[in-house]
Formats: C-alpha cells, structure tokens, sequence
C-alpha cells in the first residue's frame, strides 16, 4: 500500500470532519479528537497494520443516473480547514506557481494506490466504470481498461462497449486523476487515494488559472494565489459574499480565460508569422491590447479575492429596482403600519398626524401589519407611518419612488429587524426619500444596512445597529444623516463612493471597524465627491475615524511635491484663523455626549479636536488638489494648452467643522495604501 507517516497522519486528519453517520466499522466507533489526530505519534500510527485500522471514515453516494453504478467515495463536502491544510502541509508548502504541478506529483506518489482500485470515470457527456492498473504520477494521469461487467450511463446511446474501448485506445488508456471519481470500499485502504484524487480535482476545478504559470514567482504560490481563493470559495459557499459580486467575479473570470485563450493563439500564430512582415506587426499591437486587458482582469480578479480589498474597493451593484411614479388617479396615500391597533393609538394619530390640518382636502388611508408590505404597496409621494412596536422582516426594502417612511414616536419604540439571509436591508433609488424615527436592526447579512444608489435619501433621529458595513453612498447619489446613531459595522460604518454627496450632522458613529470610509476617487473617470461633517461624534472605532483610499503611487507623488499650491495655503491660513476663533470659545458651551454625560472640555482637548478636523481637510484636499493637476498634465499631452480652470478644477466641497474623535483604535484619521 501506497502511503507513509506524512500520508497517514494527512488522512486521519481529513477524514475526522464531522458529518453524518459513517459506513462500516467506522460507525459503531467514535472517532478521535481532530487534536489528537494531528498532534499523534506519527512512528506508532505508521506501523500499524491494514488489519489494525478501524475502517473507512468517508461517506459514499450513489451516483445519479439509470444505470446502477457502486457507491462512490463522498469527499466533496470537505470543510475549508481541511482543504486548507492539505494544500499548505501535504502538497504544496511553499512551491511556486511553475512548481505546482512537481509539488504535486511527489505527494501523489506518497498517498496514491497505483492499481488495484476501480473508478467512476465522469465526463459532461457520459459516466463508465473503469480499474486503474497504474498511475503516470508527473502527468497526473491514470492507466485504466474497462471494468467487467460493462457500466456505462450516457443520454446518448452511441457509446456501446466497443465505440467506448476506440475512445480509450486513442486516449491511450490513460485518463485524468480529477474526472475519476474512487469506488467506494469500506475497508479503509482506499481512502487516501479517494481524498488526494479528491484534492487535484478541487485545485484544478477551482484555484488554478490557465495563466498562474506564466506570473512572476515573487513569493510562493500558496499565500499568494490558493489560500484568497480557497477563503473567496468558502465565502461564497456560506452566504458571506454579495450575490452581485459573486456574479462580477465569474463574468471576470470569463472574460480573463477568455482573453488569454485568444492571447495564446495570438503569440502561436506568431512564431510561425516571417520576421518583419506587415502580418506580425499587426499581430503584435492587437498582443499588447491583449495582454494589456488580461492584466487588468487579474488585477481586477485578486481585489475580489482578497477580503481586505474586497471590503475596500466592494463593487458596483446595479439595481434593478423600477419607479412606479404616481398613481394612474393622481392620489397620495398614507400607509399606517401596526401590528394591532388600539383605539387609543388610533385615536393619537388621528390627531397628531392624520387631521392636523381640517380644512385639507381628504387623503386615502390604507392599514398594514407589517413595513415591508406597506412599502411596497408605495407610489410616488405616498407617506408610511410606523407605529411602535418590533417588526421582523424577511425581505428588502426596496424604495424606488419618493416617499416618507416615519416613526410615530422614538426610534428604540419602533424596531424594524431583518432576519434570514441576504443581500440589502433597505436598497433607495428614488429622487427623494425620506427616513426617519425608526431603528433598523440587521443580521445575517452580507452588504449594508443601507445602500442609496442614486437619488436623495435624507436620513433623520433614526438607528442603525449594523452588521456588516453600514450606509454606502453609491456614485451620483446622496446622502442627508443627521440626528441619527450608527454602531456595531464590521466594515465601515459610512462608505463614501466618488462623485457622490454626503452630509453628516449631529451624528453618532461608534463601535465599527473603521468610522467613515472615502473611496479611492483619483482615477481620471471618477468624480470628487463632496463632503460635509459638522458636529458628529465619531468614537470607539476599531480603526480610523476617517479613512481615505488612494494608491500608492499617489502617495509617493505628493511625498515629491516641494511647492504648495495657493488653495492649501489659503486653506492653513483659514483653518488657522478657525482654530484661534474656536479656541475663544467659552469652555461651558462645549460639550460631549459620547459616554452619555454632559462634560466640559479641557482647552487642550478642544485644540485636538480643531487639529483633527483641519487634518482631514488637509488630505482631501490635498488628494482634489494633486487630480487637478493630474488631470492638467493629461490634457497638456493631448495638445489642450488653454483650458477652463473652472471646468478642469473638481475642487471637493469640503466642510468638515466641529467633529469629535474619540477612543478610536488607529486615531482619527489615516490613508490605505493600495
């Protein structure tokens, strides 16, 4: 038998994944603690006999189809830790990406039974059984012929016995490892072979790109290219990946493989192109194109794959959300929401809401048990008014039209919570909505709590208790937060895209991964956004109060820059002239209501809080200032020498006056590099 001590500890370590009830002898034992597995005495486990083990510890399946295959060893439920320490232990360790396939081979030569097992061999097309008299380990191959008696599974019924040994023949008998699929056999001696056969088809299946060989081996393969894409795997398998990236990542994906297919083609075409002639220069401008395109898709590609820049950069989610406009009769309705209604409370808004005004002409009223249900029953200037009380829902508050959504009484009386999976919690696209006196509570989620994609959103005394990041400003849209509280993102707790606005008063960000997050805006397509910050509260953060994103390179400019421009010196002198001037301020009219007591600010601490402020400002403007002058040099090549500073300049609105930053882990403000 195939196999060692490296292989023997390597199986019983996969093998003890939890799952249902095991076959065999393997079932009337429990099996050992995965600690102990790993951590076993490896001399005395590989002296042990075949009759000594207790068995197989895989499951088996029937597989699908008319005919009456043998069970199959079931390996493709594997957990993550367990592919994940097979790749970095057993297989691959620190080869490169040209090493792969060496790397390899050498563990197959280890675990794998060279003959003696029989196979399931799959293809899109057909299913037949076939034994395996011997292993080509370096091409990852198996020689087999064709079991007795004939089993074959095919919707076509052209593949008799004898069209089935022609195609194995002009194969030479000799079939890839990852279309075999092991027959089971509850002994225990196949096993390895049924995980290591198991561990080639997942990495060609779904780590390996056609074009991984070709890239520079920096540093190995595994941290750079397997373990992002085993856990973007995984991600999406446990529902903690956005369905509209996940669909982003495979369209790029596509079009990658597509891309360097024709690439290929391309550069073989033109080795057997003649020197100098007319066709290879053609042929190597459209090779440049080419390959300029590739790597933008690869670079495109490892932001998906990488958690952290996947949760910088996200996506451009496009909604589909249709505005219904205004009602065929012209008629706005109210939409009361109360899970029971009393006549008391019937009564308070009848009075405080309904008939305030008796002279008004008459409005419809329409009764709901649930928000979700009264929203989208919602037409163009229609008005929701919630009751208190807590609501679950299981679905997203998708508003396409301009309405009011409203609680009647304090934001902790009226509690909207998502429960289930999925994507948004509430997804605005309308001109202009309006949201207020209601706390949201999200769970399970893998976007925000509130994503505005275009249009207004004004969000007033509400709260937020977030789970993954919290209110993206999408491009084109805007924002108006004020009076509201923010907490508990894993992400940042305000996203702001480019070309976007944003303006934020008297709020509470607190408790997220980082508070307010600026996307990177100074690629020449992007607009500047702008930004408005007066009087919030940003504490308790796990990293910045404020991060801004921009590439490196833009970094490493700006440390070159000797000369100030004329808007930053007019800037220090103005914030300068603001900090002298709130500094005058008298220090019993200053105050903080972070930890929920009224307290007086020391002189130093409000010198602090006008220096992060002016410190924020500094940067954006900096950053609006040096894509001005990028965008000044680009129009300069193209032979524009006079243009419009006025048009040119996407000068950032920028008024960022009165914020305290509090007790956030990282300070108040910092940059991520990319």
């Amino acid at each position: 038998m195939a196999g060692g001590e490296l292989a023997d500890g390597w199986l019983r370590s996969e093998a003890m994944a939890p799952g249902p009830e095991r076959r065999g002898r393997a079932a009337e034992e429990e099996p050992a603690p995965v600690e102990k597995a790993f951590f076993q005495d490896e001399d005395s486990c590989s002296d042990c006999s075949n009759q000594d083990k207790p068995g197989t510890r895989l499951q088996s399946f029937v597989p699908e189809g008319t005919t009456h295959f043998p069970e199959v060893f079931q390996t493709s439920h594997l957990l993550f830790y367990e592919r994940f320490r097979a790749y970095q232990d057993y297989i691959l360790a620190d080869c490169k990406a040209s090493e792969v396939r060496e790397f390899t081979a050498e563990f197959l030569e280890k675990v794998l039974e060279s003959s003696g097992w029989r196979a399931v061999w799959h293809t899109n097309v057909f299913e037949v059984l076939v034994e395996v008299i011997d292993v080509d380990y370096a091409a990852l191959k198996a020689v087999v012929s064709l079991a007795d008696p004939y089993l074959c599974d095919s919707p076509v019924s052209t593949f008799t016995l004898e069209c089935m040994q022609e195609l194995l023949e002009l194969k030479e008998h000799r079939l890839p490892l990852q279309e075999l699929w092991v027959v089971f056999d509850d002994s225990g001696v196949f096993d390895q072979t049924a995980l290591a056969i198991e561990h080639v088809r997942f990495f060609y299946q779904n780590i390996w790109r056609s074009w991984d060989e070709e890239e520079e081996d920096e540093y190995d393969y595994f941290v750079r290219c397997v373990e992002p894409r085993l856990r973007l795997h995984y991600d999406i398998l446990e529902n903690r990946v956005p369905s509209g990236l996940i669909v982003d990542y495979r369209n790029l994906l596509s079009q990658c493989e597509e891309s360097y297919r024709k690439f290929l083609n391309l550069r073989s075409s033109l080795s057997n192109c003649s020197s100098d002639s007319e066709q290879e220069n053609i042929s190597m401008v459209e090779g440049l194109k080419l390959y300029s395109e590739i790597e933008q898709l690869k670079q495109k590609l490892k932001l998906i794959e990488n958690p952290l820049l996947r949760y910088v950069f996200g996506y451009q989610k496009n909604s589909n959300i249709q505005a219904k406009g205004v009602r065929p009769n012209g008629q706005k309705v109210t939409h009361v929401v109360a899970s029971t209604m009393m006549t008391g409370l019937l009564w308070s808004l009848l009075r405080d809401r309904l008939c305030q005004e008796p002279s008004k002409e008459e409005i419809e009223i329409q009764f709901h048990g649930d928000p979700l249900s009264a929203i989208n029953a919602c037409y163009e200037g229609d008005t929701v008014i919630v009751c208190p009380g807590h609501y679950v829902v299981h679905g997203t508050f998708s508003i396409a039209d301009s309405i009011e959504l409203e609680g009647y009484g304090l934001p902790d009386d009226i509690v909207i919570e998502k429960r289930g999976k999925g994507d948004t919690f509430v997804d605005c696209t309308g001109t202009d909505i309006k949201i207020s006196s209601i706390k949201f509570v999200q769970h399970d989620a893998v976007e925000g709590i509130l994503i505005i994609h275009h249009g207004k959103t004004t969000l007033e005394n509400c709260v937020l208790q977030c789970e993954t990041t919290g209110v993206t400003v999408r491009t084109s849209a805007e924002l108006l937060m004020k009076n509201s509280d923010l907490y508990g993102a894993k992400g940042a707790g305000i996203e702001i895209y480019p070309g976007s606005k944003c303006t934020l008063s008297d709020n509470g960000i607190h408790h997220c991964k980082e508070g307010i997050l600026i996307k990177d805006f100074l690629d020449e397509h992007y607009d500047i956004p702008k930004i408005s910050m007066v009087n919030n509260v940003i504490h308790n953060n796990e990293g910045y109060g404020v991060v801004l994103v921009k590439p490196t390179i833009f970094s490493d400019l700006q440390e070159n820059v000797q000369d100030e421009t004329e808007e930053n010196n007019a800037l220090k002198i103005q914030t300068s002239e603001e900090a002298s001037a709130a500094e005058r301020v008298e220090l019993d009219e200053l105050i903080q209501c972070a930890t929920g007591k009224m307290e007086l600010y020391a002189r130093s601490d409000l010198s602090e809080q006008v220096e992060d402020n002016c410190e924020i400002v500094n940067e954006l403007v900096a950053a609006s200032t040096q894509k001005g002058q990028m965008k000044k040099k680009r129009l300069s090549e193209l032979g524009i020498t006079q243009a419009d500073d006025n048009l040119m300049s996407q000068e950032m609105f920028v008024s960022i006056v009165g914020n305290q930053f509090k007790w956030n882990g990282k300070g108040s403000f910092g940059t991520f590099l990319f």
